[in-house]
């Protein structure tokens, strides 16, 4: 197995990128067509889904608020996959409902 040499990090030399400013580059530069709110919506779905699994009801309920604006806010363009983010933000806010009023007749 051969070794592979470490990537320089930090440099004084402003002609050789390091390995920080290629991905600051990389980062910055534009990324072609997206699908509005896509990656953000399903990342916000995962949070607020660990957040019901910690039973973080407060924090779960904000991410919901969150997640309800990007995917009912008008898109820029249509969208074929809004039918399938108002379905998962009606199956979260069930999920919700079901775990506060399962605490709540618990604790009754």
């Amino acid at each position: 197995m051969t070794s592979v040499p470490a990537a320089k990090v930090g440099s004084d030399s402003e002609s050789e990128p390091t390995v920080s400013d290629r991905t600051i580059q990389r980062e910055m530069a534009p990324s072609g067509p997206r699908r509005a709110g896509r990656g953000l919506s399903d990342r916000i779905l995962v949070a607020f889904h660990h957040a019901c699994d910690l039973r973080d009801f407060e924090i779960a309920e904000q991410l919901l608020r969150t997640l309800e604006l990007l995917v009912t806010r008008r898109p820029p363009e249509p969208d074929a996959d809004r039918r399938r983010g108002l379905e998962n933000l009606v199956a979260a806010h069930e999920r919700l409902w079901q775990l506060r009023h399962a605490d709540a007749s618990h604790q009754a």
